[in-house]
């Protein structure tokens, strides 16, 4: 039987390929079907890339997009077991909190969304954490 394979839980999709150099440099290039992080710092997100947006006890704002945009895409390395989320994972969120401050988050709201990600965020950079594929029409998951 044929069946269409999905993940649930995105909000956002990417229309145009996002790129700038970050603090974050890995020992080896990193390269996925839609993330790509160089030794140098260079992180390029693909058009088609689909993310949550800004997670938690909060609301989705244009100053907190972009930070949400990278944090997602360096999560989602971490849970791939491809960005080693002991040595990145709070240079990823003291970006975020960089990114939304540039943005023109206010400084109090930057550090509370920093703050709930040191608290809460940790689950979400490991590699048991990652979104179920489901299979349609039979409605079993599996982990990917």
């Amino acid at each position: 039987m044929l069946q269409a394979a999905y993940k649930k839980g995105y909000k956002y999709q990417l229309v145009e390929t996002y790129q700038e150099h970050i603090p974050l440099q890995p020992l080896e290039d990193i390269k996925t079907k839609y993330i790509t992080l160089t030794k140098d710092g260079l992180l390029t997100i693909r058009d088609g890339y689909a993310w949550d947006g800004p997670s938690g006890p909060t609301i989705d704002t244009d100053n907190f997009m972009r930070g949400s945009l990278v944090h997602d895409a360096l999560y989602q390395l971490m849970r791939m077991n491809l960005l080693d989320r002991e040595v990145y994972r709070i240079q990823a969120d003291k970006l975020l909190r960089l990114h939304c401050k540039q943005d023109g988050m206010t400084n109090i709201r930057a550090q509370y969304v920093c703050r709930g990600l040191r608290i809460g965020g940790e689950p979400a950079s490991r590699a048991e954490n990652k979104k179920k594929v489901y299979r349609s029409p039979n409605s079993k998951s599996i982990a990917k």
